[in-house]
């Protein structure tokens, strides 16, 4: 009896040992929990991958789904291969219920993995939560409360990781912010804040790469400026805000001097004294078109037009871009129109046009270079008067290849048709006949139509 009682006891105490030995990583904190649990975590973990290696998602999630909620501190693969395999199902699902439980799964992928790795040295908390903000504004951009949410989430992983934050993260944070400005949910110093923050950033992530990386941190960085640009929050006075006073401290740093140049440039402040005073330095580092350009537009600010010169032409020899050359071109021209040296102004502006077929300054020059030479050419008034019909096709050239210059243009044509010859002139003329053509010579060198002022 007593021999029975004791195996009684020990089968107990065997069973109850297993027992306790059988529990679950999610349990007692551990990778893979202990016992048979422990074997089933494993095995989950070996299935899941070999399905997911062959892209086989449908076969991988049920394994994949034990091992996330049984074992989520065994391995951030379960974190990395989750949201890959979530991110597939989205960008294929159509029906919107399906949608948002694939949706919700990611963004408790995200969760779980700042529960159980935030405190990872390399991709830590702050990581995590830019990249959730990232797929928030992906797949729900559309909804005002999910793009605040992911807005502060970008904004407290910036605050966090400096240098250390994704590509991806910061251009989101900027597109964002630029959008929330433009529907009235940002202030304009709210913009430039965050681009100077970003900024500063990239800043620091270009000089400390080299290679593929430091081109893509350079083009990253481009992207950013151009997008300052075009928010409407990049006046002159705003760009001399923010980074006038850091002039003092970057005088010698050739990138920051060439990125403020340039954004200075894209954004009209040719008489900004922040332009003229980056543009000197960058000259006498190494000369570019863009600080060429500044200093152009400060000789001719104070009419120093031979020096003006010197410096336009720099810049379109240094200038690579076609359609910024064009534009420089076009600066020379107008220059020319000054001086009143009309076939020089043709000239240059044709130069500029086959740069930039769109350019209706260019046009617009060129129209205006005939108008003025109009007096001078042929002995009498009646020949002066043909070089309108010439000019006035300039103009409409120029709104018609870019309506930016329509409303000059327009003004343009009705100043000019008024010096059209009347209709008796054109009667009394030998072999000249309304709507017909007719060719100016010299320089101008044009045919055109015959016209009555009306």
């Amino acid at each position: 009896m007593l021999l029975k009682i004791s195996k009684l006891i020990i089968l107990t105490l065997i069973l109850s040992i297993g027992n306790a030995y059988a529990q679950k990583g999610v349990e007692d904190g551990s990778k893979y929990g202990h016992g048979e649990d422990s074997i089933r975590c494993l095995k989950n973990l070996s299935l899941y991958a070999e399905y997911f290696k062959q892209k086989n998602i449908k076969d991988a999630l049920p394994y994949w789904q034990q091992a996330f909620d049984e074992c989520p501190k065994s391995t951030s693969n379960i974190y990395k291969h989750g949201e890959a395999m979530y991110k597939m199902l989205l960008s294929k699902e159509k029906d919107p219920t399906k949608r948002e439980e694939y949706y919700n799964k990611l963004m408790q992928i995200y969760d779980q993995r700042i529960k159980y790795f935030g405190n990872s040295r390399k991709y830590p908390t702050p990581y995590i939560q830019g990249k959730k903000a990232v797929a928030m504004l992906k797949y729900k951009g559309y909804d005002p409360e999910v793009v605040k949410e992911a807005f502060d989430l970008m904004n407290k992983a910036i605050e966090a990781q400096g240098p250390k934050t994704q590509n991806s993260v910061l251009v989101t944070f900027m597109t964002t912010t630029v959008n929330r400005y433009k529907e009235g949910d940002l202030s304009a110093d709210a913009v430039m804040q965050n681009y100077s923050t970003v900024s500063n950033i990239l800043n620091k992530k270009i000089a400390s790469s080299t290679g593929k990386k430091k081109d893509e941190n350079v083009e990253i960085k481009n992207m950013i400026d151009k997008l300052f640009a075009t928010s409407g929050v990049a006046t002159c006075d705003n760009i001399e805000k923010i980074f006038g006073p850091m002039l003092p401290e970057h005088q010698g740093d050739e990138n920051w001097l060439r990125r403020i140049n340039h954004l200075l440039a894209k954004s009209d402040c040719g008489d900004s004294q922040l332009f003229f005073k980056t543009s000197e330095l960058l000259y006498k580092i190494e000369p570019s078109s863009s600080s060429a350009y500044g200093l152009f537009k400060m000789n001719l600010k104070t009419q120093n037009l031979d020096k003006a010169k010197e410096y336009i032409e720099e810049a379109i020899k240094l200038e690579e871009n076609p359609a910024d050359k064009a534009k420089f071109y076009t600066k020379l021209a107008l220059l020319y129109l000054s001086e009143k040296k009309y076939p020089e102004v043709k000239a240059t502006a044709l130069k500029a046009l086959k740069l930039d077929p769109k350019n209706g300054d260019a046009y617009i020059l060129i129209g205006k270079a005939y108008a003025a030479y109009a007096k001078n050419y042929g002995d009498t008034e009646f020949e002066h008067s043909t070089v309108y019909w010439a000019a006035v096709d300039k103009f409409i050239k120029a709104k018609q290849v870019d309506p930016e210059v329509a409303e000059e243009a327009n003004n343009l044509i009705s100043i000019y048709s008024a010096h059209f010859p009347n209709k008796e002139d054109i009667f009394f003329q030998k072999d000249v006949n309304l709507g017909g053509t007719y060719h100016i010579g010299g320089w101008i060198n044009e045919t055109t139509k015959v016209r009555e002022k009306k």
